[in-house]
Formats: C-alpha cells, sequence, structure tokens
C-alpha cells in the first residue's frame, strides 16, 4: 500500500503539510548559500530547545541509525569498556554494534516488557566493570515501553563513568528528554520519529566531555563525528549537506515549538492513555508488564491468541488501517500502534482503534 488512509505505522510517520512543502522547494547548493548556514544554525537552536540542552547539536544526513553508529565509532576503541543496559531489542543491538566496533560489552538485562526501576544491579556493574560507556534505549519502540534515565544519569556522575550514550530516537519531540539534567553525554534523535520529517535525518547532541574523547579516538569514516566538531564556525561539512532533508527537519522542529513543549508532550500522553484505555476496552492485552512504564509515543499490545499477525495485518489492510508488527521474540506475538508526532492527533487514534474492534 504505497498511501496509509489511517497510518498508525511507529515511523515513518505520516508527514504534515507543512513539512511536505519544506520539500518541495528547489533549494541550490548548500555547499554555497548562506541561507543553508542559517537554517542549519536555526535548526540546532531548535533541537537544542526540545532536548533541553546547552551542548553542541551534530545533524547528519541519513536515517537515525547513522548517528548511533557516529557516537560509538568516534568514541570508542577496540578493548574500551561498554556497559549496556538492555531492556528491548534495541538495546541489546546497541550492544551488538558497540561489540563490533571492538569494545568490550557488558550487559545488565531486563526481559522486554519491563522498564528500569531498581538501578542497584546497574551500579554493582558499573563498580566493579568500571565502563568508558554507558549505554541506554530511551523508547523501546518495539516494546511500547520508556525507560526512565535520570537514574543512570545520577549513576554515570556519582562514578565518574566518562560516557553516557541514549538512543532517544522514538521519544525526542514527543515526551521530556532532558539531556543536561540527566547527564547524557551522547543523546541520539532521529527526523522520522516525533519531529514528523522524512527518514533522511539524523541529530545528536555532544558534551565537551565527549568532544575530547572524539577527538582523541580520531575515527575518520563517513559517519565521523569530528568533522563536524565546527561546522557552524568553519561553514565547511565533510560532504554535501542535504538541504531538503534539513528543511524538513526545521519544519517540524518548528511546528512542535509554535505548539509549545508542554502542549506536544500532553498531546502525546492523553493519546496514549485513550488508546491503551481503549485496547483494554476491545478485550486485549498490552505488552508492558504491569508497573512498567508505557511509552507516550508508542503502544505494544498482544495479538489474540487465535489470529496470525498476517491475518490481521491483512484485514486492517483492508479497512484502510496499517499498523507496525514488531521484532525478534516478539515477532507474530505484538503489534505496535505508532501514536507520535503527527500521528498523536485522538481523532485518528480513534478511527484506528475502531477498525481494530471491527477487524476483531
Amino acid at each position: 500500500m504505497e498511501k496509509y488512509p489511517i497510518p498508525m505505522v511507529p515511523g515513518p510517520v505520516s508527514l504534515p503539510r507543512a513539512v511536505i512543502e519544506a520539500l518541495t522547494a528547489d533549494y541550490g547548493s548548500a555547499d554555497l548559500e548562506t541561507e543553508y548556514f542559517d537554517l542549519y544554525d536555526r535548526t540546532v537552536a531548535e533541537l537544542q530547545r526540545i532536548m533541553a540542552t546547552a551542548d553542541t547539536v551534530v545533524i547528519q544526513s541519513g536515517e537515525g541509525m547513522v548517528v548511533l553508529w557516529s557516537a560509538l565509532k568516534s568514541c570508542l576503541a577496540p578493548g574500551d569498556r561498554v556497559l549496556s543496559v538492555a531492556t528491548g531489542l534495541f538495546g541489546h543491538g546497541i550492544a551488538d554494534m558497540a561489540a563490533a566496533v571492538g569494545a568490550e560489552v557488558r550487559k545488565v538485562s531486563l526481559p522486554d516488557d519491563q522498564t528500569i526501576s531498581d538501578t542497584r544491579e546497574i551500579e554493582q556493574a558499573i563498580a566493579a566493570f568500571k565502563p568508558k560507556m554507558m549505554t541506554a534505549v530511551h523508547c523501546e519502540t518495539p516494546s511500547g515501553t520508556l525507560n526512565p534515565i535520570a537514574g543512570l544519569g545520577r549513576l554515570k556522575k556519582e562514578h565518574g563513568v566518562p560516557l553516557l550514550y541514549v538512543d532517544a530516537v522514538s521519544s525526542i519531540g514527543g515526551v521530556p528528554v532532558l539531556t543536561d539534567d540527566w547527564h547524557i553525554d551522547l543523546c541520539l534523535g532521529g527526523a522520522q520519529k516525533c519531529l514528523s520529517a522524512p527518514p533522511d535525518m539524523a541529530f545528536l547532541s555532544v558534551s565537551e566531555n565527549a568532544w575530547e574523547i572524539v577527538e582523541q579516538a580520531n575515527y575518520a569514516g563517513y559517519d565521523a563525528l569530528k568533522p563536524f566538531r565546527d561546522v557552524q564556525k568553519t561553514r565547511y561539512f565533510p560532504y554535501t549537506p542535504n538541504w531538503h532533508g534539513l528543511a524538513a527537519l526545521h519544519a517540524g522542529a518548528e511546528m512542535i515549538l509554535a505548539e509549545g513543549l508542554s502542549a506536544v508532550f500532553e498531546r502525546h500522553a492523553v493519546v496514549a492513555d485513550d488508546c491503551r484505555r481503549r485496547l483494554e476496552d476491545i478485550g486485549l492485552t498490552l505488552f508492558p508488564a504491569p508497573g512498567a512504564v508505557p511509552s507516550p509515543t508508542v503502544t505494544a499490545v498482544y495479538l489474540p491468541a487465535a489470529m496470525s499477525w498476517s491475518n490481521f495485518d491483512t484485514a486492517a489492510r483492508k479497512r484502510g488501517l496499517v499498523v507496525g508488527g514488531s521484532y525478534g521474540q516478539l515477532a507474530g506475538k505484538v503489534f505496535r500502534l505508532g501514536h507520535m508526532g503527527s500521528q498523536a492527533d485522538k481523532k485518528l487514534v480513534q478511527r484506528a482503534l475502531d477498525v481494530i474492534a471491527d477487524v476483531l
């Protein structure tokens, strides 16, 4: 299906009109025109507000994964120790990525339907392992959960861990992400989730301590962070900038700030609560365990035992609704509704839930 009448996929989300209009302009060469650099500066400032940080924000061309790799490759050398707090598929995936870079990785794992609460095991692992970097995922999209990060930031500061790396791709712009208050050194985001832009731009905040480590590591690949440290001063990018992608990202960020951060966060929370309440009224079981923190940007729910994912997906699509399945051990057992960004809309979610009730 090329276009979704009722889009509920948890990213890429449906593009708002302002984002589409930003994409349709016939821009000049970003290497040559001052307007591009001005737009980059404005977008960086907007992302700093949305991410609650005074740290440098770097914007790179590529889907969200580009900054996940960029931060790891730019900071880690073979043998460096990484402690990964894994509560789902993406948390385990980041641990695997760090290992692929050559790091020595230790994991503190929780079941996929739970979120971080008691940090004692994590603190013990920090004391024993003495990692250079801690990694965590804020919103585990396949699980529909939201990890509290403040406790990890406190441990990072108390134990002198040099780097805290947080994947906030599916939460930035939909829930509070307090980068500085949580002592995050590398906070990673993508355009295609709550920013409601295409999946062609990614961004991350970089603390001063992280920049020092980047300089020491001196990684020189295409996705390297180091060449971006002074782009706002030098006006020189390591590869051809994506003016269309940046314009769309700017439009998405501008919409969030025009609505107001508190209003945006409230809209996501209200829509998520309504969604989960209605799903339970229909008779479905939510995936997150009791006591886990559900994400305001995505809801994961068990398929009825008598219905396969294929049959459910086909029936929903016939009625115009497209939702997300899940991955790994959750594939075929769980489906997900992405009420994030432009899709955190009460009427849209109610239409989706009417279809689900009809299908079941």
